[in-house]
C-alpha cells in the first residue's frame, strides 16, 4: 500500500462520532481563534493586495471582513492570507508551523458552497490536522532546519486532506488529492519577516482545496508521491533524512490537536520569541523593571529558534514579528506586546529604539539539555549592578498540557473581531462558534457573520 493510500483509507473512514471530548474542545479552540485573527487580518495591506490580484470571481464564499463573496479557491486564497496576516494564528510543536490557518480558509469556503453542517466541519477539521501532524512526524526538524515554511509545505496537505473529507472523497480520490497536493507544496523560510509569509497560507489553502476539487473530477496523480526517489520525502528532505514509517504511526492515537495539542499565541508575533516576552514580563511584574533600572539584557533561545529571530535591527512591521530584541524591548518598556506594537511605523519608535539597544540574542547554553526547544533565558543587568534572570520552558498556551484560560481566548478574539465586526457581532459569532458542531449550515454562521460587519 502507499503512502497517499494509507492516508486515503483514514481520512474518508474520519468519522465525528470517533472524537473525543477533548478533540473536539480543542477543535472548537482553534476554529474561534482563527476566526478572530482572519477578521483581524482581513484589513492588513498583504491581505488587501492579495486580493486585489486575486482572479475577480462571483461565488459562495465570504471573503472575511468584506461584503463580498467570491468563489471559493479565491476566497481561500484571500482568507488563508488574513489568517496568517498578524502572525497571530495557533501553532504545532509537532508541525513547526500553524496547523489551522492552511485548513480552515479552504474548509469555510467549502462549506459554505456545499452548505456542511457544524459536525462535517469539525470532523474534516480534525482530519486534515491529523493528516500534516502525522507527516510532520516523518519530516521534522530536518524539514524545518532544511529551511522549508512547514504551514505551507505541510499544511497543503492539511488543507488537501480537509476538503476530500468535506467532498465525502473515497480513499482512492483522497489519495490521488494527496499526490496532487505534493506538486503544491511551497514556501521557504527565506520569506520570514515579509508579506510572503502569509501568502505562503493562502497559496497552501487554495491549492489544497484545489487538489481535492481534481480528484473529484477525475484528475490523476502518481501512486508514490511520496516515498518514491523523486517524490515528496526524497525531494524535499533528501535520503536519510526521514522517517516515512513515523508518517503511519499511531494515527489518531492520541489525536495531535489533543496531544501536544494546539498553541493558541498571546502575542502577535512569532511563536519564537513568546518564551522571552513571557520571561520578561515575568520579570517586569515581579520586579519592578523599567528601562531606566536596567543596563543590558541577555534573550537566550534555542539556536533552531534564534536563526530566524535574531533580528536587532528590524527594516518593517513585519520584520519586527520575528525580532526578538524588538519583542523583548516592548516587553520590558510597556509590560505588553499588542497588536498596535506592529502597525506603521511603531517598530521605529525612538524610545524602543534606545531599549532595544540594551538587548543583546544569543544561543541558550542549556538547549541541549533542555526537554525540547520551545524555551527561553531572559538575563538582565540592572544598574545597580545586580543580575535577575528567568527561564520559561515553553511559553503559556504552547500545548493542551500549559493552556491559557478559556477567558483569555475569548478576549483575544473579540479584540480580534472588533477590527471588522461590531461588538455585538462579535459576541455573536464568539458564542456560535463555541458551539459549532450544532451549527446546521456553515453558510449560515457565514451570513451572520456578514451582516454584522462594521458600516464601511
Amino acid at each position: 500500500m502507499t503512502i497517499a493510500r494509507w492516508f486515503g483509507d483514514r481520512i474518508a473512514a474520519f468519522r465525528f462520532e470517533d472524537l473525543p471530548p477533548e478533540a473536539l474542545r480543542w477543535a472548537r479552540i482553534g476554529i474561534v481563534d482563527t476566526v478572530g485573527v482572519t477578521l483581524a487580518g482581513a484589513s492588513e495591506r498583504c491581505t488587501r493586495l492579495a486580493h486585489a490580484v486575486a482572479s475577480p470571481s462571483a461565488g459562495d464564499a465570504l471573503v472575511f471582513g468584506r461584503r463580498e463573496r467570491m468563489k471559493p479557491s479565491d476566497a481561500a486564497f484571500v482568507n488563508g492570507t488574513a489568517a496568517h496576516a498578524l502572525d497571530f494564528d495557533d501553532c504545532s510543536n509537532t508541525l513547526g508551523g500553524h496547523p489551522s490557518a492552511p485548513i480552515l480558509p479552504a474548509l469555510f469556503a467549502l462549506a459554505e458552497q456545499v452548505h456542511a453542517s457544524g459536525r462535517e466541519f469539525v470532523s474534516a477539521y480534525v482530519a486534515g490536522f491529523e493528516t500534516q501532524a502525522r507527516l510532520a512526524h516523518a519530516v521534522n526538524f530536518h524539514h524545518y532546519d532544511k529551511g522549508w515554511h512547514p504551514t505551507a509545505t505541510l499544511g497543503v496537505f492539511g488543507a488537501c486532506a480537509a476538503a476530500s473529507r468535506l467532498m465525502r472523497l473515497d480513499a482512492s480520490q483522497t489519495a490521488t488529492a494527496l499526490s496532487i497536493a505534493a506538486s503544491f507544496a511551497s514556501g521557504v523560510k527565506a520569506n520570514f519577516g515579509t508579506m510572503t509569509k502569509p501568502l505562503h497560507v493562502g497559496h497552501a489553502s487554495r491549492n489544497g482545496l484545489i487538489a481535492a476539487w481534481l480528484a473529484r473530477e477525475g484528475f490523476t496523480a502518481g501512486d508514490e508521491a511520496f516515498e518514491h526517489r523523486q517524490g515528496f520525502f526524497n525531494v524535499y528532505n533528501g535520503a536519510g533524512n526521514y522517517d516515512a514509517d513515523a508518517a503511519m504511526r499511531a494515527w489518531a492515537d492520541p489525536l495531535d490537536i489533543v496531544e501536544p495539542g494546539i498553541a493558541i499565541k498571546q502575542y502577535p508575533c512569532c511563536g519564537s520569541t513568546h518564551p522571552a516576552i513571557d520571561a520578561m514580563l515575568m520579570l517586569v511584574a515581579e520586579q519592578g523593571l523599567t528601562p531606566e533600572k536596567v543596563e543590558r539584557v541577555i534573550s537566550r533561545t534555542h539556536p533552531r529558534r534564534l536563526r530566524h529571530t535574531n533580528r536587532p535591527q528590524p527594516k518593517s512591521a513585519l520584520d519586527a514579528k520575528f525580532s526578538v530584541q524588538y519583542c523583548v524591548a516592548r516587553a520590558l518598556a510597556q509590560g505588553s506586546v499588542v497588536l498596535s506594537d506592529f502597525e506603521g511605523d511603531a517598530y521605529a519608535n525612538a524610545a524602543i529604539q534606545a531599549v532595544m539597544k540594551k538587548v543583546t540574542a544569543e544561543p541558550d547554553p542549556l538547549a541541549g539539555r533542555q526537554p525540547d526547544h520551545f524555551g527561553a533565558e531572559v538575563v538582565v543587568e540592572l544598574r545597580d549592578g545586580s543580575r535577575v534572570s528567568k527561564r520559561v520552558a515553553r511559553a503559556a498556551g504552547r500545548t493542551s498540557a500549559n493552556p491559557l484560560p478559556d477567558e483569555r481566548i475569548e478576549a483575544k478574539f473579540l479584540d480580534c473581531a472588533s477590527h471588522a465586526l461590531t461588538t455585538d457581532a462579535s459576541e455573536r459569532a464568539l458564542a456560535a462558534l463555541w458551539q459549532v458542531e450544532r451549527l446546521d449550515d456553515i453558510a449560515g454562521f457565514t451570513a451572520q457573520m456578514e451582516a454584522g460587519l462594521k458600516p464601511d
